[in-house]
């Protein structure tokens, strides 16, 4: 009862902006994050000043961005108008201050609230401005959005633009560092969406002339292609779309810039329009599923205020283009109904390779029809006590605060499984357990996710049977050993996951967890360490004969120690594709070119001495078995 009564006055705390940004991060740039997933806060960081750059650019001032990243140090300069030199310090400390409140031409925004580079200056160590405006210049200093200096007005010979650099705070990003591959995927979609810009990052320089079409042309192997890509553009949409030769459906959507990543109800709008045109030109009632097999598609739109689904803005939840507008399911179907069906008339001999494409789908859909079904009762059946899956409360279909956390474990064995099972979170993260070596499905097709038992029980595990829209689960780890055998589990569950779900990949939910491989300790300090060179670091830091401990596999990592990497310390290296062409990626390392890839590794075997520490010697093998499986 004290504690109540002593709700008075003096218990209403009032925050400045830059305490309560740093106070609730969250809040203004969803997760923090280390840098290992594409939505950590770093990289909103970057995207909430680079759009700043890009609107300059909307408006016809600046056709060039240069972006440098050195480190945790990140460069970004425009040749744009420039902040007025009498704002540059509000503009950037001051919420709810900006130039674009009453401009027509940004009615279709996706950042309107005033906040964005506030945000970055709060979360930054250091974050300098520079404003470049008719041969005037002037700079300001901020630390965690304390202005530390700010500078008289002073002549230059600059061309007109901004310059910000900002270091994210490493209090708040613990650990964290830049992907490049993260950074250089933002950027390509900076350029596909605003035909005619340059973007210059760390000296190398991205540009794009068509748009969408050239999207579709760097993420998809040409050679598979079933028709030429088919590029529609109209007011406030831009499609491109094709079919290749892959399994599942692959889109890459948009909303006034912002890459959506979930999707939304524009993306839904459009696969369903999509199906509704094909059948009404074809005047046959296929199924859905056929029509949508293996089609790669980008779509872009610009609404009006529209509404996201998160604070990251990946998932559109707008039903209305804008106040007067129509939905945007209208929206997106008139357009689709009338260009697509223009498009197919205009040019019969795509038409003719899209039924060819479809009816070879409806074949192979019928084909494992039968298997399918056995495969799904079987399933079912086991979904009731799967032994193979310890699953977790939360998962990321549902409408939780949480659910980007959610994560399923596979790892190799009971004893990791175990391990793992016990110091989990049992809210957010499921184990899936494999019993060996999973099959090298390489060349094989989808018939066989349906007859091994083992991966047909993976595929209901995560929901994705049917796409992603039903994934359970936002980061799948595979959890193996730092040994040969599992690097090659490691390598066959890669080689699933590409072969017949490439779209879980490119959207960035696969992940290998990173263990530690030494422990190194005396009686006053214990430290975990990932890599030789952080062992060294630690021998050097406790002194004298400290106690080494070398793991081996994650079944001898107690529940206890384990549950401090996979909790909010957890590092993760995303599986990330360089090469779009995930054919000829999985023959190299998977297929039977055994000569090939042996004289690979032999080129490129590097053997270490170290002089500081005795460890037991291990002989390095390459694992070759009947099937061309590569443990190397």
């Amino acid at each position: 009862m004290a504690e109540i009564n002593a709700y008075s006055e003096d218990s209403i705390k009032s925050l400045d902006w830059k305490e309560h940004i740093r106070l609730r991060p969250g809040m203004y740039i969803g997760k923090l994050g280390d840098g290992s997933a594409y939505d950590d806060g770093i990289y909103v960081l970057l995207k909430e000043i680079v759009d700043n750059s890009i609107d300059e650019f909307v408006m016809g001032a600046g056709r060039t961005i240069d972006i440098n990243i050195s480190e945790h140090k990140v460069s970004v300069r425009d040749y744009g108008r420039g902040i007025p030199l009498g704002k540059v310090v509000d503009c950037v400390s001051k919420i709810n201050t900006g130039g674009k409140y009453d401009s027509r031409a940004f009615q279709k925004s996706v950042g309107l609230n005033g906040v964005g580079s506030k945000a970055v200056n709060a979360l930054s160590s250091i974050f300098i401005v520079q404003s470049y405006r008719d041969n005037r210049t002037k700079i300001a200093e901020f630390s965690q959005g304390e202005i530390v200096r700010d500078e008289e007005e002073k002549e230059t010979t600059q061309r007109n633009g901004t310059s910000i650099t900002f270091h994210p705070d490493d209090s708040i990003f613990r650990h964290y560092r830049f992907i490049p591959e993260f950074i250089e995927n933002m950027i390509w979609n900076y350029v596909f969406l605003n035909a005619g810009l340059t973007i210059i990052f760390n000296g190398k320089k991205y540009f794009s002339e068509r748009g969408l079409h050239d999207l579709l042309v760097k993420n998809t192997e040409a050679e598979t292609l079933r028709y030429p890509i088919i590029h529609l553009k109209g007011d406030d949409i831009e499609v491109a779309l094709t079919h290749a030769q892959q399994y599942g459906e692959e889109y890459y959507s948009f909303v006034n810039g912002q890459h959506t990543t979930q999707g939304g109800t524009h993306q839904a709008a459009f696969r369903e329009a999509v199906v509704k045109t094909i059948r009404e030109f074809f005047k046959k009632e296929f199924e859905a599923a056929d029509v949508r097999a293996s089609i790669v598609a980008a779509v872009s739109v610009r609404i009006q205020e529209p509404v996201f689904e998160s604070q990251t803005k990946t998932k559109l939840g707008s039903l209305n283009v804008g106040p007067d507008g129509p939905t945007v399911r209208v929206f997106v179907n008139d357009f689709i109904k009338k260009s697509l069906d223009d498009y197919l008339h205009k040019y019969p001999q795509v038409a003719e390779a899209l039924l060819k494409r479809i009816m070879q789908s409806e074949r192979e859909r019928k084909d494992i029809a039968g298997i399918k079904k056995l495969a799904n009762d079987r399933a079912k059946k086991a979904s009731l006590h799967n032994r193979k899956l310890r699953d977790c409360k939360i998962h990321f279909e549902d409408n939780h605060e949480r659910k980007q956390d959610t994560t399923l474990f596979i790892t190799e064995g009971d004893s990791a499984s175990g391990s793992i099972t016990q110091s989990r979170d049992v809210m957010t993260q499921g184990v899936f357990s494999l019993k060996g070596k999973p099959l090298n499905c390489f060349g094989l097709t989808k018939k066989v996710v349906y007859e091994n038992e083992e991966f047909n029980l993976l595929q209901h595990a995560l929901n994705i049977e049917d796409g992603l829209d039903g994934l359970r689960y936002n980061n799948i780890v595979i959890a193996t050993d730092a040994d040969v055998d599992g690097m090659h589990i490691r390598l066959l569950l890669m080689t699933f996951f590409l072969q017949f779900f490439p779209d879980l990949v490119k959207a960035r939910h696969v992940f290998i967890l990173q263990t530690p491989l030494f422990r190194v300790r005396n009686k006053k300090e214990t430290i975990y360490c990932y890599s030789d060179d952080e062992r060294l670091k630690a021998i050097t830091k406790l002194g004298v004969k400290p106690e080494i401990t070398r793991f081996k596999g994650l079944g001898e990592i107690s529940p206890s120690e384990f549950g401090l990497f996979i909790g909010k310390d957890i590092r993760l290296d995303p599986v990330i594709l360089k090469d779009s062409n995930i054919q000829a990626l999985l023959q190299y390392f998977m297929g039977k070119n055994t000569p090939d890839r042996q004289q690979h590794i032999v080129r490129n075997l590097r053997v270490e001495k170290d002089d500081n520490l005795i460890l037991t010697e291990e002989k390095i093998t390459v694992a070759e078995d009947d099937e061309g499986d590569s443990a190397a």
